[in-house]
């Protein structure tokens, strides 16, 4: 089967749940619909509204999906980030374990801004609690702080802050997300988050790019690939 396919698990957003509002109740709204964003989703969770296990069912339902139809799932990671935060990121390290599931993605920020210093302070949260698990995970990331706008200019400025973090860290592994797409897509109708897909595609698609690649030793890898937290 294909290797490298990470099932972005969703809570929130544009699409609909895989299960009933019968089977996940405290997820979703009376029409059965995911809430809008994690601004909606986070405050419910921390005021107790929302059932792990409802959680857990729906995101088991969505791995399980992507694994019928033949792909092998080597990560996890979220729609929105949402992952990383309390009350969620339990439920999905313990998905991650108990569906043989070796990887999850740390999310991470350079911003100055209050937004960076929190996931800064839940990466490092994070981090910890997926090696526990002996789960895998690159070493430093970028791409939040650049997404929807990873031109050819901001792929280059992520690039350099992830072969300084290499040289710093020794990381054996990084990563760099993007969102790359056809500006005339038309599901784009579906989202309002003004991101430039084209824009990263032509980033992602650059021979200055790719120049930069191989100039600061990266080569393409998998989660796949990535061992565990704590191996040899």
């Amino acid at each position: 089967a294909p290797r490298g396919v990470g099932v972005h698990l969703a809570a929130v957003g544009e699409d609909p749940p895989l299960l009933s509002a019968r089977e996940i109740p405290t997820l979703v709204d009376r029409r059965g619909r995911l809430a809008s964003s994690w601004r909606v989703l986070l405050p419910r969770i921390a005021a107790r509204r929302v059932d792990p296990a409802d959680l857990a069912r729906e995101f088991a339902a969505q791995v399980d999906a992507v694994r019928r139809v033949g792909l092998a799932v080597d990560h996890l990671d979220s729609h929105q980030h949402v992952h990383m935060f309390p009350g969620v990121s339990d439920v999905v390290l313990d998905l991650a374990v108990s569906s043989g599931v070796g990887a999850v993605r740390v999310t991470r920020s350079a911003s100055s801004g209050p937004v960076g210093r929190v996931m800064r302070r839940l990466a490092g949260q994070f981090a910890i609690a997926s090696g526990a698990r002996g789960l895998a995970f690159p070493g430093d990331a970028a791409g939040l702080d650049e997404a929807g706008a990873l031109d050819e200019a901001a792929a280059l400025a992520a690039l350099e802050h992830l072969a300084r973090s290499v040289s710093a860290g020794g990381w054996r592994a990084v990563e760099l997300s993007a969102h790359p797409g056809d500006d005339v897509d038309p599901d784009r109708g579906r989202y309002r988050w003004g991101y430039r897909w084209g824009d990263e595609l032509s980033a992602l698609c650059s021979p200055v790019v790719r120049d930069a690649v191989t100039r600061h030793g990266f080569v393409l890898g998998r989660y796949g690939d990535l061992a565990p937290v704590g191996a040899a």
